[in-house]
């Protein structure tokens, strides 16, 4: 080799080298999709600058998956991918939790026991229908912390490309929260209202536990209001929102005054309120009669003032969720479900962060709402079906209406609003008014803030299974799942949310599948190009190199 070659050899190892050190320095990625599906948003890296050590990953969608859930893995892989290249501390890896099959039992029942639900499908092999197991989650480890990490989104009626796509455009939001969770120091506070009558602890337990992983949470009684008012604002002032579920004793006007004085001052509020008194516990007796009557908090007037009304109506819906009833005596006794048209089931718009890409959300005995003009903006979160109507209280409710047909044509008052979102500047309800206090600072109009009221205290309310308190949203009786409990989080989420991490539930991502009846029926015709143009061009190819082998070497004669 001559001295030019190598000089020539060493400048390319010298630019290889360059062109390498350069790259670490200045790495970057390139994001080609039309809808930007894997540029992170700076919400969802915010949590991880919080991150002092790595955090462990374990998708549990390793192995061979079926087609439908391939992508589903690819996706999650790519996302967790994009969080590793803007943090190093992402590790992760993708596991196969049945791989053992001879101890698949206990691994299932292990896993089922730290909350990881398994998804139960059929799969055709061989031409033989089987039940197959996955478990659709991730777990999130960090120190001493885990966070499970759901990456299936159902969501009702949904096909499987949808499910897929459902799931795929939620991928960044549900890492980005975990993350958040991992790495939370300084919770927000939430304070739970007490002393009106509201919801037992046990009936809210389920959600609390959930909240718990989020923010510090402690119960708030108004009883100081009598003897010490403004020690009593002062102390609610401290945290950063109060929810309120399902009152049933009246406020008085003191303390609806350091309610309101807490929301003139900035505070978050979320209400379940019920303006009709019905409870499905009074219906099961020997009458299968009840009677629905109204309901005064003496809140209507400070709710007015904000920019809403919650009518002491109830909603009847013909889309419904179902109860379960008993036929039968003795051993023929039978349990079945019929139609319930006072528990509306809620189909969301998805027009909003708090709302989109959820489940269908079960109410019970929900009144409507009416929005009213003033300067406070109104997003309806949730409305009943077009085929809904009100019915006037005081009124009957009488267990015989699951078995006679209704009367659609009176189904024709729907989209009430059931649950509203207000954001801006509230004025006092007590503006221009004589005060039942005279309480520090006492404004009549306030600073920016923001509250949701939703028109059904049961919205909140967990089942019970001998004295335990169930998940929020699972109905033991019809084994359905419903999004009472996502679209409750969302709220308190998008309420307490300082850096706008909610507002990547609004992310749209296209997912291409096939037409999977478009396959079916060019199925042979794609199967011949697949293997005749290959054979035809590699053909093609080797007539073509002969013929210009021939003529390059055509004028060569061997020798005499």
């Amino acid at each position: 080799m001559n001295k030019k070659n190598i000089l020539h050899i060493t400048g390319i190892l010298l630019l290889l080298i360059a062109v390498h050190y350069l790259s670490a320095i200045f790495y970057d990625r390139f994001d080609l999709t039309h809808d930007k599906r894997y540029t992170l948003s700076e919400a969802s890296l915010k949590p991880l600058e919080r991150a002092e050590a790595p955090i462990f990953i374990d998708v549990f969608l390793g192995g061979d998956l079926p087609p439908q859930f391939r992508k589903l893995r690819d996706e999650t892989r790519q996302i967790l991918e994009e969080f590793a290249a803007g943090n190093r501390n992402i590790q992760f890896n993708f596991v196969n939790p049945l791989e053992d099959e001879e101890n698949s039992g206990a691994i299932i029942r292990e896993l089922q026991s730290i909350g990881l639900t398994p998804l139960n499908f059929s799969e055709e092999k061989g031409g033989k229908v089987s039940r197959e197991i996955l478990f659709p989650w991730a777990l999130a480890n960090y120190g001493n912390r885990s966070v499970r990490v759901p990456l299936l989104k159902n969501k009702l009626g949904a096909t499987d490309e949808e499910r897929v796509r459902n799931s795929v455009q939620q991928l960044e939001y549900v890492f980005a929260d975990a993350f958040a969770k991992l790495t939370i120091k300084n919770k927000q506070n939430i304070a739970v209202l007490k002393g009106n009558g509201e919801l037992d602890d046990i009936y809210m337990a389920d959600f609390l536990t959930t909240l718990r992983d989020y923010y510090n949470l402690a119960p708030f009684t108004l009883d100081s209001v009598a003897v010490s008012p403004k020690k009593t604002l002062r102390e609610l002032r401290k945290y950063d929102m109060i929810l309120v579920a399902k009152p049933t004793e009246p406020f008085s006007d003191e303390e609806k005054s350091v309610l309101d004085q807490y929301v003139m001052h900035g505070g978050k509020s979320l209400w379940l309120i019920d303006q009709v008194h019905a409870e499905m516990d009074s219906l099961y007796n020997e009458s299968g009669k009840t009677y629905a009557l109204p309901q005064d908090l003496n809140l209507g007037d400070m709710f007015f003032s904000y920019g809403v009304r919650i009518n002491p109506v109830l909603i009847n819906d013909l889309y419904f969720t179902q109860i379960v009833m008993a036929t039968g005596e003795g051993s023929a006794s039978r349990y079945d479900p019929y139609p319930w048209y006072y528990a509306p089931m809620v189909i969301s718009e998805d027009n909003h962060p708090v709302n989109n890409n959820i489940e269908a959300v079960r109410f019970d005995f929900a009144n409507a709402m009416d929005t009213l003009k003033n300067n406070i903006r109104k997003t309806i979160l949730l409305s009943s079906s077009p085929l809904s109507k009100t019915v006037a209280i005081p009124a009957e409710i009488d267990l015989d209406i699951i078995t006679r047909e209704p009367d659609k044509a009176s189904y024709n008052n729907g989209n009430l609003p059931l649950a509203v979102l207000l954001e801006g500047k509230f004025n006092s309800v007590y503006k221009n008014r004589i005060k039942p206090l005279d309480l520090e600072d006492n404004r009549e109009e306030g600073e920016e803030t923001k509250m949701i009221v939703v028109s059904d205290g049961d919205l909140i309310k967990n089942q019970l299974n001998n004295g335990r308190p169930l998940e929020l949203g699972y109905d033991k009786w019809t084994n359905n799942f419903y999004g009472n409990k996502e679209f409750l989080k969302n709220c308190i989420n998008f309420l307490l949310d300082e850096n706008g991490l909610i507002y990547i539930r609004s992310k749209e991502v296209t997912i291409p599948f096939l037409d999977k009846e478009k396959v079916a029926a060019e199925d042979t015709f794609w199967k011949a190009v697949n293997l005749g143009v290959p054979l035809v061009l590699l053909a093609g190819f080797g007539i073509v190199f002969a013929y210009m082998r021939k003529r390059r070497y055509a004028w060569v004669r061997p020798p005499a």
